[in-house]
């Protein structure tokens, strides 16, 4: 049987480093038993999917040293590799699972829903759907399919019994039937959610093997009672320990860069941090040396010596490693040329130079001028953000509604940017440029500097986001019950 495993990013938002961890277990899991790597887009939530999105995964993945053998940008004979291409074969098969008696119509409206889950969390019941649309006749629901009534499709699932998920690095593990929802399989749309597409694809895609975070082990059951009903053998199913800050909380943007993006934009070789990771995966055994390259963390990887704790995701471990690539791998001319490929692209350049010629006299200007371009964090102390025409207050709901109108910006450009910056300057009844100044600073280092929402732009999300929560930390974070308060705010 030739190994097959495969990565599935969903395109909604800029690439993750657990995107880039999952990845790298996968690929040296294929490429060490001679087998094939597959990328998958699943974009089957369309109101969120993005091509920006998918061009961003793709160019981060190809960017930390990783190739694939079939995906949306290179074909292959199991296409397309796309989910929202692939609308026809779900049809089918979510037809076959009606027929047989596997699946079921539900009409219930989300107002019943909700409160169906109130009285189970009254009651101290795990949310469950309650069966109510398996009790209609196969008349009733002509009748409100006839009359234009949504609905979707739910998994039926065993009300006794118990499912055993047998995990390759954790064993066995059990889950009683009566604990796993019904889940929906259709959308009221007629788009399949990820489980259904999930289990189709792995199948049609011929994938022997699915290694996975651990948050997808409490989906196991539903994906192991499709492949029964469906008649197909599973993937042999391996669920990695989610990466973790330093005090152990879940990685999260929240507290810590996650993009592979901010990673590339603060200096950061691909090498190092692919070998960090691998180093997350399967840690260097003694008198081995721990900078070690993707062909070497192929031959060493093993699936029995996967850390079942959460991997510390531990920046300065991090620092140290790119250090050492930067000092010890590269010769002065691979050095140089390292550099100019960070930072002095020449479209990159010419960008930056056509926002700097307005507000120079001498070129010797250029170096305090644009110097933030090329800084990982810039210097800013509490006093400058403060404005005479906002409060602390003030100045903290601003950054921190724009961390998170920011964060869902569809497109990153300069008109997204502005409409965000405007949006929040009218909901606190101000003026922009009333609320311009604690931006400016935490962006750019200064009060004054180039057009703001072009330097944005240029900066690109992770790092905006990244500078803007550090301005936050200095003002004071928001607690739970402000983030609550303020949600209101958001627009």
């Amino acid at each position: 049987m030739k190994v097959r495993t495969r990565i599935a990013p969903s395109p909604t938002g800029d690439p993750h480093v657990g995107t880039a961890y999952v990845a790298l277990v996968n690929y040296c899991l294929a490429k060490q038993n001679g087998g094939e790597f597959v990328l998958r887009i699943e974009d089957t939530d369309l109101t969120r999917s993005t091509s920006e999105s998918e061009r961003a995964i793709l160019d981060a993945l190809r960017w930390c040293g990783l190739s694939w053998d079939e995906g949306p940008d290179v074909g292959g004979p199991h296409g397309p590799y796309r989910q929202s291409e692939r609308t026809a074969i779900y049809r089918q098969y979510v037809g076959k699972l009606l027929e047989d008696g596997h699946a079921f119509k539900c009409f219930c409206t989300p107002q019943r829903l909700e409160e169906m889950r109130v009285a189970q969390r009254a009651a101290g019941l795990p949310p469950r759907y309650d069966g109510l649309c398996l009790t209609y006749s196969a008349g009733e629901v002509a009748r409100r399919e006839a009359a234009g009534e949504p609905h979707v499709v739910r998994l039926k699932v065993p009300d006794e019994g118990v499912c055993i998920v047998h995990d390759a690095r954790r064993g066995p593990i059990e889950f009683e039937w009566k604990s796993v929802d019904m889940q929906v399989l259709v959308k009221s749309d007629g788009l399949p959610t990820y489980h259904l597409a999930n289990v189709v694809d792995d199948h049609l895609m011929e994938i022997t093997h699915v290694a996975r975070g651990e948050e997808w082990v409490s989906s196991a059951p539903k994906h192991l009672l499709l492949y029964r009903y469906f008649g197909w053998d599973p993937p042999v199913l391996i669920h990695l320990p989610l990466l973790r800050n330093p005090d152990k909380s879940k990685l999260s943007k929240r507290k810590n860069p996650t993009g592979i993006l901010f990673y590339r934009a603060f200096g950061y070789v691909p090498e190092a941090l692919m070998n960090f990771l691998g180093l997350l995966v399967n840690s260097a055994h003694e008198g081995e040396d721990e900078m070690m390259s993707l062909e070497t963390m192929v031959k060493r990887f093993s699936v029995e010596h996967v850390p079942l704790g959460g991997p510390v995701f531990d920046v300065e471990k991090l620092d140290w490693l790119n250090g050492r690539y930067l000092r010890e791998r590269f010769d002065a001319g691979a050095f140089e040329a390292r550099v100019a490929e960070w930072g002095f692209a020449p479209e990159r350049l010419a960008r930056i130079a056509a926002l700097a010629q307005p507000r120079v006299q001498r070129l010797s200007d250029l170096a305090y001028l644009t110097a933030f371009f090329f800084a990982g964090r810039v210097p800013v102390r509490v006093e400058d953000l403060r404005s005479a025409k906002l409060d602390d207050l003030g100045t903290r709901q601003a950054l921190h509604l724009a961390l998170v109108e920011l964060d869902a910006l569809r497109e990153w450009n300069v008109a997204g940017i502005e409409g965000v910056l405007t949006r929040i300057a009218s909901v606190l009844g101000k003026k922009v440029r009333d609320i311009a100044r604690p931006f400016y600073v935490a962006i750019t280092g200064s009060p004054t500097s180039v057009p703001l929402y072009d330097a944005m732009d240029l900066l690109g999300r992770e790092v905006v986001r990244e500078r803007l929560r550090f301005a936050l930390e200095l003002l004071g974070t928001p607690t739970k019950r402000e983030i609550e308060d303020w949600k209101e705010l958001v627009v």
